[in-house]
């Protein structure tokens, strides 16, 4: 009950610690907003020192002013403060003095103006220049920490209370009390209720903000983490396949899936179990990743999307993911290119690579399989298994580049399509008609 009351109000909290990688983009963020801070004290400064210059004095000034020392000391210090944000060096020590210098600097000010008016001390209780508060408190909530908010509303409350005994005991035996409320808006007698109601106004503003901070706060770190969950995920799946699943108006169910007229090319390299055999793990990782690195490369160029990496073999699909009107030419184009890539480049510790390329051209279905806990986004159907067929036919025909009759039909001239023979497909009453491909 507790629990739900608390999240009730101040929102769900993050569960378990933020990793490191999150930390610091909301260390980076909150920079920024320190940096927006700075120049908005520094825009305070400038505004504090017009309204001064421009409000009337009294004939008889005394011969000491505080106002132009405390603003000439409050500009200094917002300029070190801004060149510290940009430097990255603003320490929590260094924050929080920040918020009571703002808070004490504004009540030093109010304090100031009997003085300069040559009034009794009641006479800044009825200064508007207490507005300003509020913006410093209110400029804590750029931050997205209700710490600094909490500090910043507890200093002006406790420097309010301050400057109230103050005038209380300022002319001993007078401490200028009244209980009516005329006599309070037409002299320079205070009334206790109209100050306690600012300081009630005050802690009230400085607990809503706070709470709306906090609430802001928590719903922050938890995009950050979504966000930074949904980069992470395009190092484990493609890009593209991120975006369809981050941006799904609802959560991906198993079965969730439309059919699509698409492009399948299958990759595998050619006798890589042999030849992986005299590597060492650490060889064979290199190789391998350098390969795919290369592949990737060639793959992104033409617009294709990876969904599965399974040994040395890759799986890739064009208009399955992305729209392309001209996914079976941007696949050709791309099975030729990697093809091309292999023969003039080594890979890893020098090693040469060749790959085989199965191409198919038709409906699919694309979408989630699996359970409830665990899904793979992936395609699949007959098309998709024509594609694998023809990447092991290379072998047999002793080709590296294989289509079927749609592929070709679809990609237009441009190509070398030379028919290979009619092979039997289970599952079809009529067989495949199958062409290696080349550039002309």
């Amino acid at each position: 009950m507790w629990t739900s009351c608390m999240s009730f109000i101040f929102g769900e909290p993050v569960s378990g610690r933020l990793p490191a990688r999150v930390r610091d983009r909301i260390a980076r963020q909150q920079l920024q907003s320190e940096k927006l801070i700075s120049w908005v004290q520094m825009l305070l400064v400038v505004l504090f020192a017009s309204l001064w210059a421009v409000a009337p004095k009294t004939a008889t000034n005394p011969d000491f002013n505080l106002v132009p020392f405390a603003l000439g000391f409050y500009f200094l210090f917002t300029l070190a403060r801004l060149i510290a944000a940009y430097r990255g060096t603003l320490t929590r020590p260094f924050l929080m003095a920040s918020v009571v210098i703002d808070v004490g600097l504004l009540m030093l000010l109010i304090w100031s103006f009997h003085i300069q008016y040559m009034q009794p001390a009641s006479f800044y209780l009825k200064a508007p220049t207490l507005m300003y508060v509020f913006i410093f408190i209110a400029l804590r909530a750029l931050r997205f920490d209700p710490g600094y908010i909490v500090l910043a509303g507890a200093s002006a409350a406790l420097g309010w209370i301050t400057l109230m005994l103050y005038v209380v005991h300022a002319e001993a035996g007078n401490p200028m009390i009244t209980r009516n409320y005329v006599e309070y808006m037409t002299s320079n007698a205070i009334l206790i209720g109209a100050e306690v109601d600012k300081i009630v106004s005050i802690l009230m503003v400085t607990c809503v903000l706070a709470i709306a901070v906090l609430r802001a706060q928590r719903s922050l770190y938890r995009a950050i983490i979504d966000s930074t969950a949904a980069q992470d995920l395009t190092r484990f799946v493609s890009k593209e396949v991120a975006e369809r699943i981050t941006q799904a108006d609802r959560a991906i169910q198993p079965g969730d899936g439309e059919s699509k007229v698409a492009t399948i090319v299958f990759t595998d390299i050619e006798g890589f179990s042999t030849a992986s055999e005299k590597m060492s793990p650490a060889e064979l990782a290199r190789t391998i990743n350098d390969y795919f690195q290369a592949a990737g490369e060639v793959i992104a160029r033409h617009g294709g999307v990876v969904l599965l990496f399974e040994g040395d073999a890759m799986l890739i699909t064009f208009n399955a993911v992305t729209p392309q009107d001209d996914h079976a030419a941007r696949a050709l184009d791309c099975a030729l290119e990697l093809e091309q890539v292999c023969r003039e480049r080594t890979f890893g510790d020098g090693v040469r690579l060749l790959t085989r390329c199965g191409v198919n051209t038709g409906a699919i279905v694309v979408g989630a399989v699996g359970t409830a806990e665990r899904l793979t986004f992936t395609v699949h159907g007959d098309n998709v298994n024509i594609a694998a067929r023809l990447e092991q036919l290379n072998k047999q025909y002793g080709t590296y580049v294989m289509c079927t009759e749609e592929t070709a039909a679809a990609c237009g001239d441009g190509y070398d399509c030379a028919f290979q023979g009619e092979i039997p497909v289970k599952g079809r009453s009529q067989p495949v008609k199958v062409y290696s491909v080349a550039r002309p």
